[in-house]
C-alpha cells in the first residue's frame, strides 16, 4: 500500500495536501507526517508535523485526557514553548516561495502562539527532530505505554520517564 492510501486509512479521510512521512514505525507505516504549509486548495495549513501513528496517537490521548495540556502549561518555562513555537513556524514558513502572495500559515506547534495546544502535535514535532520540550514531557508521561516508541524509525529521542500515573 502506498503512502497515501495508508495515511487516508489512519486520519479516516484523504489528505488534503502534500506531505512527506518523516517517521515510520519498525514495519514501515507512518507514524508522523509532515505538511506542505498550504492545503491542496492553497488554505494555509498552521499544522506542519501531524501524528498519525494509531498506538502513539491514542498513548497521547490519555496524556491529554488525564490533563496533560495544563500540567506541561504548568510545568514547562513558558519562554521555552514560545522558543519552540517561534522555530517550528519560522521552519514552517521556510518552505514557503519567498514569492508566495496571498494568506500564510500563522502560529507555532498546532497553530497557536502561545501555551500549548495539542500534546500531539508537540510529540510529532520532537519525534520529527524538533527540540520540543512539550514533546520531551509527553514522552516522559508515556508511563506504561512507553514501548509505542520501540522501532521507530529514526528512533525517538531518549526521555527519563516520570514516575506516577497522571501527568
Amino acid at each position: 500500500m502506498n503512502d497515501h492510501s495508508r495515511v487516508e486509512q489512519l486520519i479516516g479521510r484523504p489528505p488534503q495536501s502534500a506531505f512527506d512521512v518523516v517517521v515510520r514505525d519498525g514495519s514501515g507505516d507512518p507514524v508522523v507526517l509532515r505538511n506542505a504549509p498550504f492545503l491542496d486548495d492553497g488554505t494555509p495549513m498552521p499544522t506542519r508535523y501531524y501524528l498519525v501513528g494509531p498506538d502513539l496517537v491514542r498513548a497521547v490521548s490519555r496524556i491529554e485526557a488525564a490533563g496533560g495540556v495544563r500540567s506541561a502549561e504548568r510545568e514547562i518555562n513558558d519562554t521555552e514553548i514560545t522558543m519552540t513555537h517561534r522555530a517550528y513556524s519560522a521552519e514552517r514558513d521556510a518552505a514557503i516561495p519567498t514569492n508566495h502572495v496571498g494568506p500564510r500559515p500563522s502560529g507555532g506547534v498546532g497553530g497557536t502562539r502561545r501555551g500549548v495546544k495539542c500534546l500531539h502535535a508537540h510529540v510529532a514535532h520532537l519525534l520529527a527532530g524538533g527540540n520540543d520540550p512539550v514533546g520531551r514531557w509527553t514522552l516522559a508521561h508515556l508511563g506504561d505505554d512507553y514501548d509505542v516508541l520501540d522501532g521507530l524509525i529514526p528512533p525517538a529521542p531518549l526521555v527519563d520517564l516520570i514516575d506516577k500515573e497522571t501527568p
